[in-house]
């Protein structure tokens, strides 16, 4: 009988059988979407089909197909990967409370790599402490999920844009349609994500289908600005399926030529689009500077628009939003991981689309540019800490906004010249400091300080996850006369308007606005 025992809980799908450990409750891998196999590969996703009798979901689903050594290598490199990856995950409080406030977090990966199961432990201090329901999801990734391929759709052969995305909507969906029966509620939802998962966070608050399907959204260094017209696109795709006929036997496609593109996309195996994609990823930031070649596109049907614009109008959702960037976003983009405009052919490139007076202010915050660490903080302002503020100020028009700079970074990191770098703030709010890399980069001290100030941060989002509470004697609402912002550090401080010159020099940049 249904609810009899609280770890057997039913879902639109049909019942499913959860697990208990350490005073938490967990459900995993439970489809929210059809698998997107066969014919239903490059379409967007379906209902999931319903079930007879009680679904184990005691283990994380498969990993969206990625590269296990390509520009990114994430820890689901071990995991077993497939097309049919559409599945979500659910922990709460092992009580039986109800109605609480939800969490619902998008992973990050440049749309390319990672999973829900990437740190398998995230969320359960968020749940310790704040009382909450944590939802964590996989959705389509790299060729499969990010790349605009509707050029080759035919009637025969349909092909649809924005796929991840529309994953990302139906996951909400499925939150909306059964949070109530794991204790949430349905009405509180909080939307959150870190790099490409903040894109997806400003992306989908821009997203009309998505619109009432969360209450608030949170987005920790989003390249708000990582979404591009078909006609750009359309480039990528067809430099893509180059890449593509270049590595497979296209003698055994059975198609004609004007059809190839189409059925090489449905028929080559899952691991050779996972290779273009990764090739195209690889040579786009030389060939195409400043771009990030797997993101969203303005499809006029899925959303309408480019988000700064729909910000700008205030079509984008009106939920309060926490947004921010940490100190130092580029310092870790090196090597094959540097997807930025960081080299000088960059940089030039970037500089070519504004007008002289607008390189010359952009140039004098950036002393000694191109040198390495100006390059650096020149691609990371470019990418995700400028495009935030164009979502703050714009938003904040219409709703409430609250914007952080997370500065803090253990004596490692600063000595390796990393500093409060992409991603670091994600060990703050995942309390990740406990794990082998955690206890690495605290080794040479900073351990205490950084834990204190990572409660105080995850109070702050619990608060706002619960009930929309901010305290504004300690984080003031943002508004684009006064700019106060929150810096995150050893012990946190409020701002006006930080590196307002840097800010008055971008805002010349007239591609960017």
């Amino acid at each position: 009988m249904p609810g009899a025992h609280p770890l057997v809980v039913r879902t639109s799908s049909g019942l499913v059988r959860g697990g208990e450990r350490r005073g938490l409750r967990s459900w995993r891998g439970l489809p929210y979407a059809a698998a997107p196999v066969g014919e239903l590969r490059l379409r967007a996703p379906r209902p999931a089909a319903p079930w007879q009798g009680v679904c184990d979901a005691h283990q994380f689903g498969p990993v969206a197909m990625q590269s296990r050594d390509g520009n990114f290598v994430g820890s689901s490199a071990r995991a077993v990967m497939s097309e049919d990856c559409l599945t979500v995950n659910v922990l709460r409080p092992a009580t039986d409370a109800r109605s609480l406030p939800v969490m619902v977090f998008v992973h990050g990966g440049a749309y390319s790599v990672g999973s829900s199961a990437e740190h398998p432990h995230n969320g359960e201090t968020l749940v310790r402490e704040g009382g909450i329901v944590y939802v964590s999801f996989n959705y389509r990734l790299g060729a499969l999920g990010y790349l605009d391929l509707t050029r080759y759709s035919t009637p025969e052969r349909p092909i649809e844009s924005n796929l991840g995305l529309r994953d990302q909507v139906a996951a909400l969906a499925w939150v909306r349609q059964n949070i109530a029966a794991f204790g949430g509620d349905p009405e509180n939802v909080t939307l959150f994500g870190e790099s490409a998962g903040a894109n997806a966070v400003t992306t989908l608050m821009t997203t009309p289908s998505a619109h009432g399907l969360f209450a608030r959204a949170i987005a920790q260094s989003s390249p708000a600005n990582a979404v591009y017209p078909p006609e750009v696109t359309a480039v990528w795709a067809e430099e893509f399926l180059e890449l593509l006929l270049e590595s497979i036997d296209t003698d055994a496609v059975d198609s004609t030529s004007d059809d190839l593109g189409g059925q090489v996309l449905l028929e080559a195996d899952a691991a050779e689009l996972v290779a273009a994609a990764t090739a195209l990823t690889l040579r786009t930031p030389d060939a195409h500077p400043g771009t990030i070649v797997l993101s969203p596109v303005i499809d006029g049907e899925l959303l309408p628009e480019r988000p700064l614009d729909a910000f700008k109008e205030g079509r984008a959702a009106r939920v309060p939003l926490f947004i921010g960037t940490n100190d130092r976003e580029g310092s870790v983009f090196t090597g094959r991981l540097d997807i930025l405009a960081t080299t000088p052919k960059r940089i030039r490139a970037i500089f070519a689309r504004t007008k002289k007076g607008a390189r010359k202010a952009i140039k004098a915050e950036y002393p000694g540019l191109p040198a390495k660490r100006a390059a650096a903080d020149f691609g990371g302002d470019f990418a995700f800490w400028y495009p935030s503020v164009k979502v703050a100020e714009r938003h904040s028009r219409f709703a409430p906004v609250h914007f952080y700079r997370f500065d803090i970074a253990p004596r490692l990191v600063r000595w390796a010249g990393i500093d409060a770098t992409h991603g670091l703030e994600l060990f703050a709010i995942f309390d990740r400091l406990d794990g082998w890399f955690g206890r690495t980069m605290t080794a040479l001290g900073g351990r205490r300080a950084f834990k204190e100030t990572s409660r105080r941060m995850r109070a702050h989002w619990l608060a706002f996850a619960r009930d929309g509470t901010v305290d504004e004697r300690l984080w003031p609402r943002y508004t684009e006369k006064k700019r106060r912002t929150l810096v995150i550090d050893v012990v946190d401080r409020v701002e006006s308007d930080p590196r307002g010159s840097r800010r008055r020099a971008w805002q010349a940049f007239r591609p960017h606005v």
